[in-house]
């Protein structure tokens, strides 16, 4: 357990923007900071980063909190994981007591994978630089592709003996038990027979965004025609293979610092270009590309640059991937090497200057790419040109921003000598189809004689307690003004004026306690309370006691209410003066008090209506008639001050 004045230390340490800044590529927009979101799909950034309330918010999907809550959000972690991942990243100590034997067997299965993960880790390492086979086999492979002792290190490459379950007897004789290592796959078979899935194999972990190993890929260096050359990892609750780049958490920074990356196929490209000091680098691990991957990317920047072998293999690999980074609003470039090099070699033969320059003037943008490979296919053949200029305007179709498109049906137009009119016309025909295909040929909606009868549709509003919205509103007063000074007028004993000033905070709930209402909202109350007992005690609670909560829904509710998409502009500059909300605080106060009285009245008058129908005791009735006839003049009273129309 993690002591309380701990907690308050990382948490006041862990600035928002920084933690945040390590997942998410945020550009500054007034006060505040903003990106698209990690928790959805978006296009246009709703993702609002507050340094001065150490918060975020998605205004989006609606997930908000502070620097912990966003690590518990992106990494899938536990309140205490989530604070230890900040501890060790602003270097502070943590002391924990040792947990008990049931906190241990409570311990989820995502970190035991974790744990066993990074234990194989550190023993493949080891086994690489202080085993006789690790040196004269692993290392000696990775010596031969240029790679320096630092480089090495750095991706933590390793190297598993050969041998049947040498590692996983290992692990198993450390603690570890044969389940993780079967969750994991760094053993396969089953309880009883069991063995390594990556003996006589060297070594590449693969990293999630925070730098935790959540598999890894083994290289046979046998000429063993049975055994393929790579092995991964299989699924697993930590590892995704579509949802993975490789070397993302070593290019992240790069990537958005250059607004660019680098795409490439293989964990050998990944590591030369980063040891040239191309580090906007990331691949996608010899698989096809993924939308997941290509998501992945556009959380740092907008633009990929995809290098691919001269091959024919990697020429048909980079056409499939363009498509799809068009179809999610991002610019593509193409680079095609030389016939004979991939990414790895060619950095190894060429300066790192050479090969920047290389990389710049060799980029083709897709139509570029596309219309230049296509054209040497069709040669003078006019029936398969006419299949050239389907296959672009398809790509072109693919593309969501109807701007970009128009410009590439005219630079389409220039390149391949068709008219513009042709093409936009052929461009309407799909993105018609296309429409009608993501409408799923709607049905038409039946008219009302022909619909079956049924009950009216329940709205989510139906279940929210009577006051709800107003007393939503007086938590927001609460938690952005609460100890501000509420100055108020009354009469002394000899009736003169005399004024008073009180907090908001005990303004608003002496105000509650004098008429007996509490909130109906558990997540409203929890709030009101804490507030009330810190008055109580005589200080007002700031505004981080919620937004680090450990209780979710109070930390959620408190993130949400204290951001706002929007923001004042400075109209003084042009002799217009805005009042701000602190100007007509009392006002606001008063009103949003009056408004959830109100609600709540007309709440009770609506149940005395429906009791006064069922009840058949005219006793009863006339008492409950009387009841309702009281909260009317109080709604009367209410409406007056208000200056609105009281409903029946």
């Amino acid at each position: 357990m993690i002591p309380k004045n701990t907690v308050a230390s990382i948490l006041e340490a862990a600035r928002i923007e920084e933690v945040v800044g390590e997942f998410v590529s945020l550009k500054r927009r007034g006060s505040n900071l903003i990106g698209l979101c990690p928790f959805h799909q978006e296009k246009t950034p709703s993702f609002t980063v507050s340094p001065s309330k150490g918060i975020f918010k998605c205004f989006g999907c609606g997930k908000a909190g502070d620097s912990a809550r966003f690590i518990m959000e992106h990494e899938h972690y536990s309140y205490p994981e989530a604070l230890r991942y900040l501890a060790k990243k602003y270097n502070i100590e943590v002391e924990e007591r040792e947990p008990t034997a049931e906190e241990l067997v409570a311990q989820n299965a995502r970190e035991r994978m974790f744990n066993v993960n990074t234990f194989a880790q550190q023993y493949f390492s080891q086994a690489l630089f202080e085993t006789e086979e690790g040196r004269s086999i692993g290392l000696s492979y990775f010596k031969e592709r240029d790679f320096r002792e630092a480089t090495i290190k750095k991706f933590q490459l390793g190297y598993n003996p050969d041998g049947r379950d040498v590692f996983s007897k290992h692990a198993i004789k450390n603690g570890y038990s044969i389940e993780a290592l079967l969750q994991t796959g760094l053993s396969t078979g089953n309880e009883e027979r069991f063995y390594d899935r990556f003996q006589a194999r060297v070594i590449f972990p693969i990293h999630n965004l925070t730098g935790k190993v959540i598999g890894f890929g083994g290289r046979i260096l046998q000429s063993d025609k049975s055994k393929a050359k790579y092995l991964n990892s299989p699924e697993s609750e930590i590892y995704n293979k579509s949802k993975t780049l490789y070397g993302i958490y070593f290019a992240k920074n790069a990537i958005s610092r250059q607004d660019q990356c680098l795409l490439v196929e293989g964990y050998t490209d990944v590591i030369s270009m980063h040891q040239a000091g191309i580090e906007n680098v990331v691949a996608s691990s010899g698989t096809s590309l993924t939308i997941d991957q290509i998501r992945l990317v556009r959380r740092y920047t907008q633009n990929i640059t995809m290098l691919y072998d001269g091959d024919k293999a990697g020429i048909s690999a980079s056409l499939r991937g363009t498509d799809m980074i068009l179809e999610e609003g991002m610019n593509v470039r193409v680079v095609v090497l030389p016939e004979g090099e991939d990414p790895d070699s060619f950095v190894r033969k060429n300066r790192t200057t050479d090969v920047e320059t290389f990389i710049q003037k060799q980029s083709k943008d897709f139509i570029s790419f596309k219309t230049d490979l296509l054209l040497k296919e069709s040669a003078n053949d006019p029936i398969k040109k006419a299949g050239l200029v389907k296959e672009i305007v398809h790509t072109i179709s693919l593309i969501p921003d109807p701007i970009y498109r128009t410009v590439y049906i005219k630079e389409c137009s220039r390149m391949l000598d068709v008219a513009e009119n042709t093409l936009m016309n052929e461009l309407n025909k799909l993105l018609r189809q296309k429409l009608k295909k993501d409408l799923g040929n709607a049905i038409p909606e039946p008219t009302p004689e022909q619909q079956p009868q049924q009950e009216e549709a329940k709205s989510p509003e139906d279940d929210l307690p009577p006051g709800y919205h107003q007393e939503r509103e007086l938590v927001k007063l609460l938690l952005h003004y609460a100890d501000e000074q509420i100055t108020q007028e009354t009469q002394d004993e000899e009736g003169f004026p005399v004024q008073y000033s009180e907090s908001l905070a005990a303004y608003m709930i002496n105000d509650l306690k004098n008429d007996q209402l509490r909130f109906q909202d558990t997540t409203h109350q929890k709030i009101l309370d804490i507030f009330a007992h810190s008055l109580d005690e005589g200080t007002i609670p700031e505004t981080q006691v919620f937004i680090s909560s450990p209780e979710p829904d109070i930390a959620l509710l408190a993130s949400d209410l204290l951001s706002t998409p929007y923001e004042l502009h400075d109209w003084k500059r042009k002799n217009i003066f805005v009042k701000t909300e602190l100007e007509v605080l009392p006002a606001m106060l008063n009103n949003a008090l009056l408004m959830y009285k109100k609600r709540i009245l007309e709440s009770r008058r609506d149940q005395l209506n429906t009791q006064i129908k069922a009840e058949d005791e005219q006793d009863k009735q006339l008492a409950m008639i009387q009841q309702k006839m009281k909260i009317e003049k109080k709604l009367i009273i209410i409406n007056g001050i208000l200056g609105s129309v009281i409903t029946k």
